[in-house]
């Protein structure tokens, strides 16, 4: 289903850009609120979060202008991490949530993500509606006068999160003893993060947690994983955990300093999930995930799935399939019984009850091993470029030499202005090969 706005998550691009400036953002409002207000479910209510970036302050009073414009009613969150929105959004049985942000990109870029009643991304078929909404005239989806919405600041965002959060462990579950770095990017989960680490009683050594606008994700963070593995080393910690500008995704690191993707905290969880009976159906993975993961299900009797990329994706094929884990090796994680998105903080609450007893985080993770891997992001000015039949010749002949050997993925990103070259195979050799053959073509 080809979108005109709406890529694998939200919409995203550079501040001031044809889609992601104060004008567009008023027409999402309105025609998000329209849609939703045409729905006559609950109380026509949308609760917004953002992460932490500059041009928060610009498009936040445009998409509330364009929300109570349709007659919405609006609670505005501030900062806050993209999973603790949908919660919220389900708790408050509001019609709608909004999360500003651009997730892992740097400040320049921001964007939106929409989730519904439920606390789920919108699907395909309903972002489709809303997009035919954005190009009405905007007169046809004015409220009059005394129909308009309101708005109001909500200041316990953070804590009602953290309350959530903490209602899917024991009430005796604590930290206490344990010495955890925690890496929040400048983003969302700047204040939650630490808060929750420190109201469970370890001791945190706080990275990313001086937002300033402008220094998200900037050398920090889950897409900078060195950064924790150097601190967790130099204070000697049990455990790292670094989060992305909007805090749905996780990448951690032992106390040994290796650090931990999505696909080995995935298969950690799956594990222990199958031997406490709470693992249903199955894991689903995406197009991404490592190969070696997949052979490690299968000596397990673990049922997997793969998805196309993008979290929304994966909550829907487990969703279908009545699975209640699944996730990309970037770090989003979705466990199905507790949440309905990617939450690196409730993750990391997984994961720390799992060793809470005195097991090294060394022993609890890396489960298999990866099949050689190689991922490159390609900055292009047009993604369409995968299209030029030059391009598509030097994938078709990659994919041959590669056939039984491994596999070739290449792709448009759905997020960013890159292509996604990506290749698995045993023979580096060859892996290489194929992966420069395509390389050539597109830089």
């Amino acid at each position: 289903m080809v979108k005109k706005y709406f890529g694998t998550d939200g919409i995203r691009g550079p501040i001031n850009s044809k889609n992601i400036n104060g004008d567009m953002f008023f027409k999402f409002g309105l025609a998000s609120g329209t849609y939703f207000k045409s729905q006559k479910k609950i109380k026509q209510t949308a609760i917004i979060a953002k992460d932490t970036r500059l041009s928060g302050y610009t498009l936040e009073p445009a998409l509330v202008s364009g929300l109570t414009s349709a007659g919405m009613h609006v609670y505005t969150l501030g900062p806050l991490p993209t999973n603790g929105l949908a919660m919220i959004t389900k708790l408050m049985r509001a019609n709608m949530g909004i999360m500003i942000t651009a997730s892992h990109n740097k400040h320049q870029d921001n964007g939106l993500k929409l989730f519904g009643p439920d606390g789920m991304k919108l699907s395909d078929k309903i972002e489709k509606k809303i997009e035919s909404l954005i190009d009405k005239k905007v007169t046809l989806n004015l409220s009059s006068p005394d129909k308009l919405g309101r708005v109001k600041r909500l200041e316990t965002g953070t804590n009602d999160y953290l309350k959530i959060l903490k209602k899917n462990f024991p009430k005796e579950f604590n930290l206490r003893g344990l010495r955890i770095v925690i890496d929040c990017a400048n983003g969302a989960g700047y204040k939650a993060g630490p808060e929750l680490l420190k109201s469970l009683g370890a001791k945190v050594i706080s990275i990313g947690v001086n937002p300033n606008g402008l220094n998200i994700n900037e050398k920090c963070g889950s897409t900078h994983p060195g950064k924790i593995k150097f601190a967790v080393k130099k204070h000697k910690a049990h455990l790292g955990i670094s989060l992305d500008g909007d805090a749905d995704r996780i990448i951690m690191c032992d106390e040994t300093g290796s650090i931990i993707d999505g696909d080995q905290i995935i298969a950690s969880l799956a594990i222990r999930w199958k031997n406490k009976k709470m693992l249903k159906g199955g894991v689903v993975g995406t197009l991404m995930t490592n190969y070696g993961l997949e052979k490690f299900f299968k000596t397990k009797n673990v049922a997997f799935l793969r998805a196309n990329v993008g979290d929304r994706y994966v909550k829907e094929k487990m969703k279908k399939n009545n699975f209640n884990l699944g996730g990309e090796q970037s770090g989003h994680i979705i466990l199905g019984n507790f949440a309905t998105t990617g939450d690196g903080l409730l993750v990391a609450l997984e994961v720390l009850f799992a060793i809470r007893k005195g097991k090294k985080a060394s022993v609890f993770f890396n489960r298999f091993k990866k099949t050689p891997q190689i991922l490159k992001n390609i900055e292009v000015k047009n993604r369409d470029i995968i299209n030029r039949p030059d391009i598509k010749k030097s994938i078709k002949i990659a994919q041959k030499l590669m056939k039984n050997h491994g596999r070739i993925l290449v792709r448009k990103s759905g997020t960013e202005s890159k292509i996604r070259v990506m290749g698995e195979s045993e023979n580096k050799v060859l892996l290489k090969k194929c992966i420069d053959l395509i390389l050539k073509k597109i830089t």
